[in-house]
């Protein structure tokens, strides 16, 4: 959407194509944004807007087969005359069942964090059974830096998500338990560091340094977690009533279709768009005339996928006028 914005400004035309029904990708199921707790329809909103003011020409539940020399190969092989294409294939989230350890769908109230989000937008979080929770245990790290999921990369966001989560539950239930079950704590941005000291002294969080290992249900319907504190050397077991598990960011399914269609472009190991360069290059690729913006190359926040948003719109004019 940034993108597209900023070329509109620069007088060029361009088309959205979006495989959904409606732009905004998965900051349409977001409820707060971290560290500001700003409201996610806040900032939706007001870019849709601008979009629409902007006169943006957007293409729904429409998707990209391939990047060819012609342009850009739709469904049912129709082509979009491009001069420059921006990949913003954004990311998929981690599937939780495949960490079978943890009960994902076969235990009652053992949720995602993307489960939590959308049941704070619909503003009722509760138990299976509708009561409230009174102890809660976040789970960091599921299917991010995980050798056995193929999942070796960290998802940067999961720990401030973790975070934010936790001191919405606290909101929500002041009387109950909260635990954050943590390997390391990656405090990355301006403002979480503070997020997070204010979740321990604020908000009462509970911060654990152990992994989780198994979870299993109880004869009343409760969770028992097994892990280990790390900090103290033992391990521990603890029943909770809603386990949430904070799952990271995976590659986009469609980026190994793309690279396959468009030659330069190429995949890191992690599943991501390889940029042409870390640094002076970071929002190109090795096809000319190809772009990337946001989480297409890597997990990144919201902030940052608007910011690369509009550097690459910068990139595509500097392309289009060295090819005049």
């Amino acid at each position: 959407m940034q993108a597209a914005l900023s070329l509109a400004a620069d007088g060029l035309k361009p088309v959205i194509v979006e495989r959904s029904g409606a732009v905004g990708g998965k900051l349409r199921d977001w409820h707060r944004l971290f560290p500001t707790m700003t409201p996610a329809q806040e900032v939706l909103e007001e870019m849709a807007g601008r979009l629409e003011h902007a006169g943006v020409e957007v293409m729904l539940h429409t998707e990209v087969e391939g990047i060819g020399s012609k342009g850009v190969t739709l469904a049912e092989g129709k082509t979009l005359d491009a001069a420059a294409v921006i990949v913003a294939s954004g990311f998929d989230i981690f599937d939780a069942r495949l960490k079978e350890e943890y009960g994902y769908h076969v235990y009652d109230n053992v949720y995602t964090t993307v489960d939590i989000e959308r049941m704070l937008n619909k503003g009722h979080v509760a138990l299976h059974d509708g009561s409230a929770p009174r102890r809660i245990a976040f789970v960091h790290c599921v299917g991010s830096r995980d050798e056995k999921v193929n999942q070796r990369h960290c998802s940067k966001v999961c720990c401030i998500t973790g975070v934010k989560q936790a001191m919405e539950m606290r909101e929500l239930f002041p009387e109950a338990e909260i635990y954050n079950f943590y390997m390391d704590i990656r405090m990355f941005g301006p403002g979480y560091e503070e997020l997070y000291q204010q979740a321990q002294q604020e908000s009462g969080i509970n911060f654990i340094r152990g992994r989780v290992s198994e979870a299993s249900p109880t004869i009343d319907g409760r969770i028992q977690i097994k892990a280990e504190d790390t900090l103290v050397g033992r391990p521990m077991k603890m029943t909770v009533d809603m386990l949430v598990l904070i799952v990271g960011m995976k590659a986009a399914g469609g980026n190994e279709r793309l690279a396959a269609s468009c030659k330069g472009v190429t995949l890191a190991p992690s599943g991501f768009v390889a940029p042409k360069d870390m640094f002076a290059g970071s929002v190109e690729t090795g096809a000319p005339g190809v772009f990337t913006a946001g989480a297409a190359t890597a997990p990144k926040t919201i902030g940052e996928s608007i910011a690369e948003g509009a550097m690459a719109a910068e990139k595509v004019v500097e392309y289009l006028k060295k090819a005049k």
